[in-house]
């Protein structure tokens, strides 16, 4: 069983380029048509002002790394200080205390002590500031990196590139025009429309196994096909035309698909086995339904009312109504009744298909 209709062509994933950060564009990699692998060199734009905010940024992050070491130094040599100033203030107040000296000595030893302890204290916030203009110098040197960094612009994919929009020499601004669109063709999709009616059969045969899908060019019958399976079903059906958007994947190994074209898709559901075909041809519609004109021995034609099945290609599936072996007619036969005779090609006496010939 197989749906036939026709399909579009669309490129599995499109990346439109652009650059992250302004600047002359001094270097393309590439020519407009090119097939491109992920990772290789697509663009350079002038890094001379990007670099010197990355040497700026480093030496400012080593200017930091100095002040906290000079910091942690002044920190030290207050600490041993205050630590002697304690030591020395709490002996004069022992001597105050027996009278051996002037509680104005002793104030003035605990006062100084203080005031060291204190230097003590600004030294660890000083250390604490240095700390954090070192975090900040750290980050603006990673920031001045990836800033840098951009001025290589690689593909994130690979794809075959489209038309260059900027040329080389000219200055660029950072997210407006893009530079370069790349659409990746390998694999690529097939988007076609089916009747409603053909859901649930699609979606009770999706649950068996994978849909087999093919396509070929619009205009070139003889193409040979390509081999997709079914991938994607959208989650409605569009009300103006009663149809449901599907997808084909097709691995497209000699890029014979492309972005934008039309196709003839056939979507394979299911596979009747020992199947009886007779051409389109030699189905008629009448007042009871479809019939054939079977061909008798006595080569007189007989009307027979047949069940259809699906449309294969150029042929129909007779599911009742015609057994294998006989002959029908597949021409003329607006001109026959039940038991007119008819000629078959060629005189032979037996074939699929018949001439009409009232007798």
């Amino acid at each position: 069983m197989e749906v036939q209709v026709i399909g579009n062509v669309e490129a599995y994933s499109t990346i439109s380029v652009k650059a992250q950060v302004g600047g002359q564009l001094t270097e393309v990699h590439f020519a407009e048509g090119d097939f491109v692998k992920k990772g290789d060199l697509l663009f350079v734009i002038d890094p001379r002002p990007l670099q010197a905010a990355v040497d700026q940024a480093v030496a400012n992050l080593k200017r930091d790394e100095a002040t906290i070491g000079q910091a942690e130094a002044n920190l030290a040599r207050d600490s041993a200080q205050a630590r002697y100033a304690e030591s020395q203030a709490a002996r004069y107040a022992d001597l105050f205390k027996n009278g051996i000296i002037s509680r104005d000595q002793s104030e003035q030893l605990r006062a100084n002590a203080d005031a060291t302890a204190q230097a003590v204290s600004a030294d660890k916030a000083a250390i604490e500031s240095a700390r954090a203009n070192i975090g900040a110098s750290t980050a603006a040197v990673e920031n001045a990196r990836v800033q840098l960094s951009y001025t290589k612009i690689t593909s994130p994919i690979d794809g075959r590139t489209g038309n260059l929009s900027v040329k080389q020499g000219n200055v660029v601004t950072p997210n407006t025009l893009e530079l370069v669109t790349i659409n990746q063709v390998q694999p690529i999709y097939v988007t076609f429309g089916v009747p409603e009616a053909q859901l649930p059969a699609i979606k009770k045969y999706m649950a068996e196994h994978s849909l087999q899908v093919r396509a070929r060019p619009q205009d070139d019958a003889n193409a040979e096909e390509e081999i997709g399976s079914l991938t994607f079903v959208d989650n409605s059906v569009d009300v103006t035309t009663g149809t449901i958007k599907l997808k084909g994947t097709f691995p497209n190994p000699g890029r014979k698909l492309w972005p934008g074209q039309f196709v003839r898709v056939t979507l394979r559901l299911t596979t009747q086995n020992n199947a009886l075909v007779v051409p389109n041809e030699a189905v008629q519609t009448g007042q009871n339904g479809p019939y054939v004109y079977v061909v008798k021995q006595d080569r007189t034609v007989e009307q027979r009312p047949v069940v259809t099945g699906a449309r294969v290609d150029q042929d129909m599936v007779i599911d009742q109504g015609v057994t294998p072996g006989e002959t029908v007619v597949t021409q003329g036969q607006l001109r026959l009744v039940p038991g007119s005779h008819v000629v078959l090609p060629g005189g032979r006496g037996g074939g699929r298909g018949g001439k009409g010939k009232k007798g």
